[in-house]
């Protein structure tokens, strides 16, 4: 069969569905990326991708450019003629499942978070769900990565097929194995995600200035792409030495092999925190928001703690009671984490779901 991938991003596609296409190209299916280019796509198309380059922007609203993007869909669907689509993210989903249900193409959408302007209550809000139901009415599965969003589409009456949920895009338990956890005098934290207020990095430069103040045998990480908004501010934190910026990372197992714990203080409307899946598969302890996305992988108290969103007292409070813990028990949290991941989020389980679907054609 000729499939096609209608994706947002060359390295999400690379790093978190890569396994998947290995076992679509293991099948004898040739598969089809239409994205925009990043050094990523170089490696899938290595792997036996054929590759077409659209433009795309993952956040912009410019009615133009959305408009463009639609068409440009409907132009290479048409000409292309794939067996099988599968979209990933809000744009591809609604644009693309949209297209697919007008050509009668079958498609397996996605759903890896419901974004900001469909998740909160706004004017915006009842538009997106329009667009939603007319982009996933011919799915012939919609696939989630957490419970409250297939709820959410649920109680909209967004659904119209098949769905079920998966364990977020799950994770390489080889590439994310156990590394090694140091005893240190010094305890080390770290942030991997875009520096933006609503992965909650106001929180956690909050808690790291008032815990370096307090204790001397403590330091702050941060790894990700920093929003120009942030920029100054994140600069005067570094100069100040209340955190450590290493920019954007290739491999985070590079950091996490010297971390003693992941915060991950997000409010975003996340699928399932892929953040969160790759640490505790390093065996890391995680300190984490109670939202959906991300209480799925903790067990407060077992393999990390769960703080409220958007409440740097109780971020503050949780890191502190990390600290009081010995190096036995931290450790111990982090490989409670590593056996969550194995029992429950192994990204095995996510490929066979989708060859399932893909041999019931």
């Amino acid at each position: 069969m000729k499939i096609v991938i209608l994706s947002n991003d060359h390295a999400w596609t690379y790093n978190l569905r890569k396994e998947v296409i290995e076992a679509i190209i293991n099948e004898g299916h040739k598969v089809i990326l239409v994205l925009s280019y990043g050094k990523k796509i170089d490696k899938l198309v290595e792997m036996g991708c054929e590759f077409v380059d659209i433009p795309f922007e993952g956040r912009g609203m410019n009615f133009l450019k959305e408009l463009k993007l639609f068409f440009n869909y409907k132009r290479i669907l048409k000409k292309l003629k794939p067996d099988m689509v599968l979209t990933y993210t809000i744009k591809p989903n609604i644009y693309g499942g949209y297209v697919c249900g007008k050509l009668g193409i079958p498609f397996i959408a996605n759903i890896t978070g419901l974004g900001t302007a469909v998740e909160n209550k706004s004017l915006f809000q009842p538009i997106f769900i329009k667009l939603y139901k007319k982009g996933l009415k011919k799915a012939k599965m919609v696939f989630f990565q957490n419970k409250e969003n297939m709820l959410f589409m649920q109680s909209n009456k967004i659904l119209q097929g098949n769905y079920h949920i998966l364990p977020g895009s799950g994770v390489n338990l080889n590439y994310f194995a156990p590394l090694p956890y140091k005893k240190e005098t010094k305890i080390k934290f770290v942030f991997i995600s875009r520096v933006m207020k609503e992965k909650g990095i106001d929180q956690y430069l909050e808690a790291a200035q008032y815990i370096i103040s307090k204790y001397e045998n403590v330091e702050f990480h941060i790894c990700g792409f920093c929003e120009m908004e942030y920029e100054e501010k994140l600069q005067k934190y570094i100069d100040n030495k209340t955190v450590i910026y290493h920019g954007m990372l290739d491999d985070i197992r590079e950091v996490l092999k010297d971390i003693h714990c992941t915060v991950h203080p997000t409010y975003y409307p996340e699928g399932l925190s892929n953040v969160l899946l790759e640490s505790s598969a390093c065996a890391r302890p995680i300190i984490t928001t109670n939202r959906s996305g991300c209480r799925e992988v903790i067990d407060d108290g077992v393999n990390g703690f769960i703080v409220e969103q958007q409440n740097s007292s109780d971020l503050i409070e949780k890191i502190e009671k990390f600290l009081s813990l010995t190096w036995e028990e931290r450790e111990a949290m982090g490989v409670a984490g590593r056996r969550k991941v194995e029992r429950e989020f192994d990204r095995q389980m996510v490929v066979d779901a989708y060859i399932r679907e893909i041999e019931d054609m």
